[in-house]
């Protein structure tokens, strides 16, 4: 999908959407991210769990380095739907954006047990420059470990 394409193909852009967030970013690699759902409204990436990424060994629950990074990675995912939806809607051609984390802000609300786990992200504003965000980690129970909110330069 470059600037020259005539119209946006939804099919391809998704196939090179998740070959970019669990294929080319190498970190997005070793958190072992995959993507969950692609729908506008609520994308989501789900990990297993894995012993190197246990922050107590005592207790054995997830580092919250990972659940941060997971979010991160979680927000930017759902803000490069946007834009792509935001592009189709005014007749555009979709490129990848640059998106820089501006702030970030996790509130863990419980230990990180779980087979599994969930990120999901949704925007609640894609200005111009900067994009906020919304997101959650869930486990296989569905049991809410950490939400998050995060602004993001765009560009």
């Amino acid at each position: 999908m470059t600037r020259h394409d005539p119209k946006p193909d939804i099919k391809a852009f998704e196939k090179q959407l998740r070959h970019v967030f669990e294929e080319i970013v190498p970190f997005n690699r070793v958190l072992g991210l995959k993507v969950a759902s692609l729908d506008p409204a609520g994308p989501s990436l789900r990990f297993d769990m894995r012993p190197e990424l246990i922050g107590n060994p005592v207790r054995k629950v997830l580092h919250g380095g990972v659940i941060s990074a997971t979010l991160d990675v979680v927000a930017g995912f759902a803000i490069h739907l946007a834009l792509f939806q935001q592009n189709m809607d005014e007749g555009k051609a979709f490129t990848f954006p640059n998106i820089g984390t501006i702030d970030l802000r996790i509130d863990y609300l419980r230990p990180g047990r779980g087979e599994y786990f969930i990120g999901t992200g949704r925007v609640v504003r894609l200005g111009n420059r900067v994009a906020v965000a919304h997101m959650e980690l869930v486990n296989d129970k569905q049991e809410q470990i950490a939400t998050g909110s995060a602004a993001y330069m765009v560009g």
